[in-house]
């Protein structure tokens, strides 16, 4: 079973916990890691593209010109996708990039990506986080203190409205709840704090 420091807010050691093997000490499967990733930025896509097809096009009812004796070839609308101006034949339109994805392949993936990180030493165990006003530069003390530079997932429980409120002017910084906790989230990120009261619930919901 993994042991892992506890810290306070002023980065300075107050215990240690152990950590579920479950969670903790997964296979790390890269390629399925991957395949999470990608279901989820395809899930993400707008997919609001779209063009017209000559049908759509206003205009274009009138034939052109006759249909024989011009020497021309002919042509039944000025909307044809030949023509400039006209439709767009095998264009983007509208579609849902989304598709399904095994929930027992996207919890292994997002355990396999908590033991990486817990194996690059990226996560950090806080004995509480609380603030007293919701002020962005008291998260930015709190962060700097930590060693906790570039892009960082804070997990909570409960989204506490000072928290999110002092987090959310801070780009580098993303506030999860542990339900939310993602694929995506944790791979881009570089450190993970996790609140030690959390632990237990985080062990509960992806375990």
């Amino acid at each position: 079973m993994p042991t892992i420091d506890v810290v306070n807010l002023s980065n300075e050691k107050v215990g240690t916990v152990n950590l579920d093997d479950r969670l903790f000490s997964a296979k790390v499967n890269k390629p399925l890691i991957h395949e999470a990733v990608v279901m989820q930025r395809a899930s993400q896509r707008q997919g609001t593209a779209a063009t017209k097809t000559r049908g759509l096009v206003r205009g274009g009812g009138k034939k052109p010109w006759r249909q024989k004796g011009t020497g021309r070839a002919r042509a039944g609308s000025t909307r044809s996708p030949l023509w400039r101006g006209g439709g767009t034949i095998f264009g983007p339109t509208p579609r849902d990039y989304g598709y399904a994805f095994p929930r027992k392949k996207y919890r292994a993936a997002l355990r396999g990506v908590l033991t990486a990180k817990l194996n690059d030493g990226a996560v950090l165990v806080i004995e509480r986080l609380e603030l007293g006003e919701a002020k962005t530069k008291q998260v930015a003390q709190i962060l700097k203190k930590l060693e906790a530079t570039g892009r960082t997932v804070i997990v909570a429980s409960n989204i506490d409205e000072k928290l999110a409120r002092a987090v959310r002017n801070i780009p580098s910084v993303k506030l999860l709840p542990v339900q939310g906790l993602n694929v995506y989230d944790l791979v881009c990120a570089r450190h993970l704090l996790i609140p030690q009261e959390v632990l237990s619930r985080l062990q509960e919901v992806w375990s």
